[in-house]
Parts: C-alpha cells; structure tokens; sequence
C-alpha cells in the first residue's frame, strides 16, 4: 500500500523540493523500503534509544544540526560495522580520515570504534564541508561520496544543490534514505511500528577508569571490577587486542559498568 509522506520533508532545515515529480519519486522509495523492511526498522528503533543519548549532545555543541544522529543510522544501523572499502564504526570512517582528525588507529587501539571520539571527528568533517558548499544536504553528500567526487559531479553538471545533480546511486539515495529514517524513527506509531519502552535496548550504567599503563590480559583486568573479558569489549570496543601496550604510557578512560548489571564467572 501506499505510505503517506509528509508535505513538509526538511533535512537539518534545508526544505525538500517536493513539487518534483522525479524527487518524490525517490523519497517515496526510501519510505517504502524503510518501512516495509520491519525487522531493521524495529531494531533501529531500539538502537537508536540507547545511543542517541551520547550522540545528540556531541553534535549540538559542535552546532551541527539534530538530524546528523540519522546519518550514522543510514550509515551503520548504529553498529560497530566494517565496509568493503574499510570504512570502521558507527560513523564509517576510513583509516586516513581518522588519523588526520586525531583518532588512534593501530592494531591495539582503534578509536574508530570509540562512539564519543568517533562522533566528534565526524562533527569535524561535517563542518568543514558545510563551510566549503553551504548546504547540509551536500556536506552530506560528500559524507557519503567523498568531496572529491562531489567536486566533480558540481563542476561537470554546473550545478550547486544536491537536489539538482544526477549521482551514483548510493549517494543519490542517500539524503532521502536519511530523511525516511528520521521519519519513521521519530514517528513509529504512524508507520505501524509499536515498540514498547519496555522492548526499547537501554544503557547499562557505567563509570570511568583511567589507564596509563600496559595491560598483559585484559581478561585480568575485567575480573578486578567483577566482569569478564567480553563485557569490557563489548562497553570499550575500540580495545582492538587482549591486551595494551601503551610504552608512551597515554591515558586512557575505560567504560566499566556499574556493579550488578553483568555477574562474572570465574
């Protein structure tokens, strides 16, 4: 059936041209594919409730607009995710791009997986390509794309909105992709989707630990705070290795959960 879309779409206040035929075309796909797709849509739904929370706050202090939180959803279902292409985390961000906005990358630490740190250098690029184009919906794009390929596809087809060029599929999908998913997240009721705040996944409470020596075994480590190896990964996955050799001696702030939410066997 038919799903009814809004006549106000807007991406991060950037209005939709919604009196083009060949534009709706292209956001009626993305909501029916998102809606109709029920067991992703449910999942991100009940993702989104327990990671929003650490992500919102990140994007506003760094004046990036709200609905940024649906482009690590469009790009990573909100998971700890690897491409093709090597692109890592919730944001999929490439080892290069990484490394150059400050992130650790080597085979015991890859903060790639550190959703705060991951989501700050994302706020970075963002903001960069905001200043270069002017718009949200071509910062985006060029997210997704690369600014190469978007210079290029501007400068060939002489034209500077989003919605006015002809691109690849993926990337020419990507904005409405975005938009249904807000869409359908921030509405779930009006797309059939009844998720009780019970079925919603919750964080686990936790506190901080500061680490500015090695680790021999990590497996060592989280029995001290009564856990195993397999909850500190699951709170710290950017702990790429059993154990840290950190000869520099950095700090760094380990996710422990609070006593009580996981019970550790010896």
């Amino acid at each position: 059936s038919a799903i009814d879309i809004p006549a106000d779409l807007n991406f991060a206040g950037e209005t939709v041209p919604q009196n083009d035929p060949e534009i709706m075309e292209r956001i009626d796909r993305e909501f029916l594919v998102n809606t109709y797709w029920q067991s992703n849509a449910v999942l991100l739904i009940k993702r989104a409730n327990m990671y929003f929370s650490i992500i919102e706050p990140i994007l506003a202090e760094n004046g990036i607009p709200d609905d940024f939180k649906y482009l690590a959803v469009a790009e990573s279902g909100l998971q700890n995710v690897v491409s093709g292409a090597g692109a890592t985390g919730f944001w999929q961000i490439m080892k290069a791009t990484g490394q150059e906005y400050g992130l650790e990358v080597n085979s015991n630490v890859d903060e790639r997986y550190h959703l705060e740190k991951s989501t700050q250098v994302a706020c970075k690029y963002l903001n960069k390509y905001y200043k270069k184009y002017g718009t949200w919906t071509l910062a985006a794009a060029s997210y997704n794309a690369g600014t190469g390929s978007i210079d290029k596809y501007l400068g060939i087809q002489q034209v500077n909105d989003y919605y006015d060029l002809l691109l690849g599929q993926e990337t020419g999908r990507y904005v409405f992709r975005i938009m249904a998913i807000k869409e359908i997240l921030s509405h779930p009721e009006k797309y059939g989707f009844d998720v009780k705040d019970e079925d919603l996944y919750k964080a686990v409470p936790t506190f901080n630990v500061d680490l500015d020596e090695p680790v021999l075994s990590f497996a060592d480590f989280a029995q001290k705070y009564e856990i195993n190896y397999k909850i500190l990964k699951r709170h710290n996955p950017w702990l790429r290795e059993p154990h840290l050799n950190n000869s520099s001696k950095k700090k760094y702030v380990i996710e422990i959960p609070k006593t009580g939410y996981y019970k550790a066997t010896k």
